[in-house]
C-alpha cells in the first residue's frame, strides 16, 4: 500500500494480460488512463464529435486485439497511440478526398445531378459482404486475424499495420495476403448463397441490414458499460463437474436494459451443443444469449432486454442443444450465487 493508503496502480502489461484472459474489468482503468490522451490527440485536428468516435474506435480495437499485444515489443502507450494516429490520418485523408460543394444558391446544379444512390439492394449487399468477412476473419489463425483485422475493420494501410505490429512491411503484407487467401476459400460459397438470397427478396436483407447496424451500436454501448467505473462485475463460479477456473463476469447498470457477460476458461462445447446464459427475473429464467468459446475458452455475450434494467436475482450458464433453448434444461456450467 502506498503512502496515501490506496492500492498500488496496476501496470499496463498486467491489465492487458487480464483483458486478453477475459477480465474486462481491466478495460476501465486502461480507458481512464489513455482515453483523454487519445481524445486530445484527435481533437487537435478533428471536431469534438469525430474525436469521440476515434476514442471509441481505438478502444474497440484494443478490446478485440488484447490477446495480440506483446509487452516484450514495447510499452502499451506508443502502441495505442500509433493506432489512434493512423485512425486520425485516415479520417483526414477521407475528408480531403470528399468533393467541396460549389456555390449553388439557386439549386440549379443540384437539380441537374442524377441520383447516384445504388439503391437498397446494392447497399444491403455491401453490408452483407462486410458482415460475412467479419465472421470469416474470426476463424483465421491469430497472426493473420490480427493483421487482416487491423487492415479491414480498423482501416489501416499495410504500412500502418506493419507499424502497429512492429513487423517488417513484407511480413505484414504476407500475413494479410495469406489471410485473404483463406478468406477466399471460406467466402466463395457463403457470398454465393447470399447473392441468391439477395435476388430472392430485398425485404429480408433490409431487415438484416438494420440488425447489423444495431449490432455496431450495441458494441459501442457495451464498451461504455465495461469501461464505466461505477459498474461492478458479478462473478459466476463453476458448477460441480466443471474446471474450477471456468467462470464469468456479468456487468449491468440498474435502469439500463443492457448487460455484458464475459466467459473464461470454458471447455469446448460438444458437437451440436452450445453455452446459453440465463437471468432470473420475475420468477422465470430469461435467456441472455448463446456462445461458443474460442480456442482459449473465452466468449462474450452482449444482451439487451427490459429485464436487464432490474437487479439480477440469479445468473447461470448451461450447456444446451444448438441453436439454444427457451428454458434451461442442460447441465449447469457456471452460476451466481455460487452453485
Amino acid at each position: 500500500m502506498n503512502g496515501s493508503g490506496s492500492a498500488p496502480e496496476v501496470d499496463d502489461p498486467e491489465l492487458m494480460r487480464a483483458l486478453a484472459g477475459g477480465g474486462e474489468e481491466a478495460l476501465q482503468p486502461l480507458y481512464a488512463r489513455y482515453a483523454p490522451l487519445v481524445f486530445g490527440m484527435a481533437a487537435q485536428t478533428l471536431d469534438r464529435a469525430t474525436a469521440e468516435e476515434i476514442v471509441q474506435d481505438v478502444f474497440l480495437a484494443l478490446w478485440r486485439n488484447a490477446g495480440q499485444y506483446d509487452a516484450a515489443r514495447g510499452p502499451l502507450r506508443p502502441w495505442l497511440l500509433q493506432i489512434a494516429h493512423h485512425r486520425i490520418l485516415n479520417e483526414l485523408r477521407r475528408r480531403s478526398r470528399r468533393p467541396q460543394p460549389a456555390p449553388d444558391a439557386d439549386g440549379e446544379r443540384l437539380a441537374a445531378l442524377s441520383d447516384s444512390d445504388p439503391g437498397p439492394a446494392a447497399a444491403v449487399w455491401s453490408e452483407y459482404r462486410r458482415s460475412a468477412v467479419r465472421r470469416a476473419i474470426e476463424l483465421l489463425p491469430p497472426a493473420q486475424r490480427q493483421a487482416l483485422g487491423l487492415a479491414y475493420f480498423d482501416e489501416l494501410t499495410h504500412e500502418q499495420v506493419a507499424d502497429v505490429l512492429q513487423l517488417r512491411l513484407g511480413t505484414a503484407k504476407t500475413r494479410i495476403r495469406s489471410g485473404l487467401l483463406k478468406l477466399r476459400e471460406q467466402l466463395v460459397p457463403v457470398l454465393g448463397t447470399l447473392a441468391l438470397v439477395l435476388l430472392a427478396g430485398v425485404g429480408a436483407l433490409l431487415h438484416r441490414e438494420d440488425a447489423d447496424q444495431s449490432a455496431i451500436a450495441l458494441d459501442q454501448r457495451a464498451l461504455d458499460l465495461v469501461t464505466s467505473s461505477d459498474v461492478k462485475p458479478v462473478r459466476l463460479e463453476a458448477a460441480p463437474g466443471f474446471p474450477a477456473e471456468t467462470h464469468a463476469n456479468y456487468r449491468s447498470r440498474p435502469g439500463t436494459p443492457l448487460a455484458v457477460l464475459s466467459l473464461s476458461n470454458l471447455p469446448p462445447a460438444p458437437a451440436g451443443k452450445l453455452y446459453q446464459a440465463w437471468l432470473w427475473h420475475e420468477e422465470t429464467w430469461v435467456p441472455l444469449g448463446t456462445a461458443l468459446p474460442d480456442a482459449g475458452g473465452k466468449a462474450r455475450i452482449v444482451a439487451e432486454s427490459p429485464a436487464l434494467a432490474a437487479a439480477a436475482g440469479a445468473l447461470q450458464v448451461t450447456l444446451e442443444a444448438a441453436p439454444g433453448s427457451a428454458a434451461p434444461s442442460g447441465p449447469l456450467v457456471i452460476a451466481w450465487p455460487k452453485p
